[in-house]
């Protein structure tokens, strides 16, 4: 049961006369010892430590009607998906620099690339970024390179969590950030203007070209049957949506599209294909514009890395559903946040939304004991927005019961 070997005391010895110190005891001398005592069980077998584990595992709760968005969404996913992305070939720390061994995952990367291209209805994306926060501002950087302006006018409805990415990596960098509620007339002092859409409350609005350089943050699910923003220079997202579990919020993997006169400015690494000296088709790194490759000042991100097997799970999942299921999904997603939506209203639940896909903002008199009730009933009824609001999410996961048992439980809280 024991699996891992311990060091060796000429190992420890070696280790310690490193950091200067002849003894363990030597080394964590200066920890109070108040620290140094723990009140812990004797030491379990990993038999008994599995076993241990999954009876703690059946102390959660697993059985929720979830109805939360707001950056992560619970979607199908097909089994086939984690059975190829877990084989051997797939599932390593390896960077594929060499090409000659590493065909499989650089076309992959390829097929991830051109996939992305034809959602966005972009002509260029990268093998992409660690998630939708980091790919905003990734975005917002490269704008700044290309304008060579360091302001940007960031919407007011982006996900929070992407805003607090992009105002870190802008502090750093000294791009001054300004939010807007409603876009001024004039942009052109700008490198940039970033919006979401669908935003995070739900609504979709119309995309017209702007004065200056338009990023479109957007969720690849709602691709399936809302139109890609065309109007953008460079589209960028979380690709959770696309076949990853939802696994505590992590990790996920975002994307970064673009036109293709932007193509040098674009973080990461892109892969390309091409013929070798036998005329048989091959797949490389085309442009490694990182700092790992170029040198340092020439880099135009400092990401050392990409998110090659979430892309490569995502891959698989548009290949597994087809454009006709892809678009099924997407469909399911949008009725059944229309009929939940439609069924509120009748109770006299608002709903402050005039334009959505499948999330909406709900208005209720205490958002804390309205989502209360609702949990203890089995539903994770949504996000807390504010006091009194309530972002709602469905997906093709949930089902008309659910939504009846939502409604259910609401006429009970509003009326009982």
């Amino acid at each position: 049961m024991k699996n891992f070997l311990a060091h060796n005391e000429e190992t420890r010895k070696q280790l310690l006369e490193v950091v200067w110190h002849s003894s363990i005891e030597e080394l964590f001398e200066h920890i109070p010892a108040k620290i140094k005592s723990f009140n812990l069980p004797e030491a379990l077998s990993e038999l008994e430590t599995q076993k241990n584990v999954k009876k703690l595992a059946l102390k959660n709760k697993t059985d929720y009607a979830s109805f939360i968005g707001g950056g992560c969404y619970n979607k199908f996913i097909p089994a086939a998906i984690s059975q190829v992305a877990q084989r051997f070939e797939f599932l390593t720390a390896y960077t594929p620099y060499q090409p000659e061994i590493s065909q499989g995952t650089l076309q992959i990367m390829y097929e991830y690339q051109s996939m992305i291209c034809m959602l966005t209805g972009m002509e260029v994306a990268n093998a992409s970024v660690y998630d939708g926060g980091s790919a905003c501002a990734e975005a917002v950087s490269m704008a700044c390179r290309i304008s060579k302006k360091q302001q940007a006018l960031i919407s007011n409805k982006l996900n929070p969590e992407y805003m607090e990415v992009v105002k870190t990596y802008a502090h750093g960098a000294g791009i001054d950030i300004q939010l807007f509620d409603v876009l001024p007339e004039n942009v052109s002092d700008f490198a940039c203007v970033l919006i979401q859409n669908p935003d995070f409350y739900g609504e979709i609005t119309d995309i017209k070209p702007v004065e200056t350089l338009l990023i479109v943050c957007t969720i690849p699910a709602c691709l399936s049957v809302i139109k890609p923003p065309a109007a953008a220079d460079i589209v960028v997202g979380d690709i959770q949506t696309l076949g990853i579990p939802m696994s505590f919020g992590g990790p996920h993997a975002g994307f970064i599209a673009c036109k293709e006169k932007y193509m040098r400015q674009l973080p990461g690494r892109l892969a390309g294909k091409t013929t070798d000296a036998e005329g048989e088709t091959a797949y490389t790194l085309t442009l490694q514009t990182r700092e790992q490759h170029i040198r340092r000042e020439k880099a135009t991100s400092n990401i050392c890395s990409n998110q090659a097997l979430i892309a490569l799970s995502a891959t698989l999942y548009l290949s597994l559903l087809g454009e006709k299921g892809f678009k099924q999904t997407g469909i399911l997603s949008a009725k059944y946040a229309h009929k939940l939506s439609a069924e509120l209203d009748k109770i006299g639940v608002k709903t402050l939304n005039k334009n959505f896909f499948n999330e909406f903002v709900i208005e209720v008199d205490n958002a804390d004991r309205v989502l209360s009730e609702l949990k203890s009933n089995n539903i994770l009824g949504g996000l807390k927005i504010t006091e009194n609001k309530i972002l709602v999410c469905t997906t093709e996961m949930n089902t008309d019961d659910e939504i009846k048992q939502y409604i259910s439980v609401m006429c009970n809280y509003k009326f009982g």
